[in-house]
């Protein structure tokens, strides 16, 4: 086989598809990447056996198939100098790859041991801009969590119903939830559960643009499709929490807050906040927010700020990370608290705006 590319036309979908494979793999063939050029072009192909990404160049060539080692093949393109013109061919099992006065030859390992994930057929599909698929990531993933026993926490619920698509993250102390429009003709809700790898793959290419993409959810696994590239991830088999019945409802306080000056605030107290627990506590009174914060060696923080706050006086202890991650997440100029006493849940959320909230649970100082 015998490739010729330019190195600007090669490096972004390889950097993407490299960036799947893990350093240290089980199989030392996990650590290539499958180079595929077909009548249809150049083929890309990385995997973990959880996550695949293919990305496709159109290219001249002729055909024939080789497994590289991802990262030495990226960091190669990468210090190649801007405009280069990038041979690769294989010879005696090796690669060969070319470029002006530079040659490079990297060990091969056979192509058909490279293993594919097996679909199964796709029973829904959506299509939406790449924008709104990266904003419902950017919203939610945070609060996925990490490592849990709860295996289902560790990924991102997936919620396709009638004309939306949701997406849902928690880890039992936070939730969060975003929502987007979309054309589809569902007439009930499909849930599915991405694992977090999943997740973290799907942010590094989705772009900030109208360009689309299209989800296909199937039996076990999570499909996207974009113009010269497809994710294809293994889905979590768990049954997602009811997240509906976490959401408070009729919470009868409301405070408003400037959304920089409250993350600004929350950062100066956070200093001195418990490095394990990360506690701090919020007082309301008419107007006022003081936010104060202890830890073990008797230091303290208090930090006041005004606030349109209308009601009785109340102290309600937080995790500060959550608070000020969730207020970061929130795109507007003021954010709006919901809460009822010092042992409920509290709402964050734009003010006005039902398709993006978070729930933070209180703690006990």
């Amino acid at each position: 086989m015998h490739i010729t590319v330019s190195r600007e036309d090669l490096i972004k979908p390889l950097g993407i598809v490299a960036g799947v494979v893990e350093r240290r793999q089980t199989l030392p063939i996990l650590s290539n990447i499958l180079v595929r050029m077909t009548p249809k072009g150049l083929s890309l192909i990385g995997t973990d056996l959880e996550v695949e990404i293919s990305a496709h160049l159109e290219v001249s060539g002729s055909q024939g198939d080789m497994t590289v080692p991802a990262r030495k093949l990226y960091d190669i393109c990468r210090a190649l100098p801007a405009g280069a013109k990038i041979d690769i061919s294989l010879e005696k099992e090796k690669a060969l790859i070319k470029s002006g006065k530079s040659r490079f030859r990297l060990l091969t390992m056979p192509a058909a041991e490279f293993p594919a994930i097996e679909t199964s057929n796709w029973e829904h599909s959506v299509s939406l801009p790449q924008k709104k698929l990266r904003w419902l990531l950017d919203k939610t993933m945070f609060c996925m969590a990490q490592q849990d026993v709860r295996y289902y926490l560790n990924g991102l619920l997936f919620e396709i119903g009638p004309k939306r698509l949701r997406t849902v993250a928690t880890d039992g102390h936070r939730l969060s939830m975003a929502d987007v429009d979309v054309s589809n003709s569902l007439e009930r809700e499909k849930q599915v559960i991405l694992p977090r790898k999943g997740v973290q793959e799907m942010i590094r290419f989705l772009e900030d643009s109208d360009e689309p993409v299209e989800i296909q959810i199937g039996q076990n696994h999570l499909r996207c499709n974009l113009k010269g590239l497809t994710f294809t991830s293994k889905l979590i088999d768990g049954r997602f929490p009811d997240y509906n019945k976490v959401i408070p409802v009729n919470q009868g306080k409301m405070v408003m807050v400037n959304r920089e000056a409250f993350r600004e605030t929350l950062n100066r107290a956070a200093i001195l906040s418990n490095e394990k627990y990360r506690g701090v506590r919020f007082g309301l009174s008419k107007g006022v927010m003081t936010i104060t914060a202890h830890n073990p060696e008797q230091e303290e923080a208090q930090e006041e700020m005004a606030v349109k706050y209308d009601d009785e006086d109340l102290e309600i202890g937080f995790n500060v990370n959550y608070i000020s991650d969730a207020a970061a997440a929130l795109d507007s100029e003021e954010v709006e608290f919901n809460l009822n006493d010092p042992n409920s849940s509290c709402v964050l959320r734009t003010p006005g705006s039902t398709n993006n909230l978070y729930v933070v649970m209180p703690m006990r100082l």
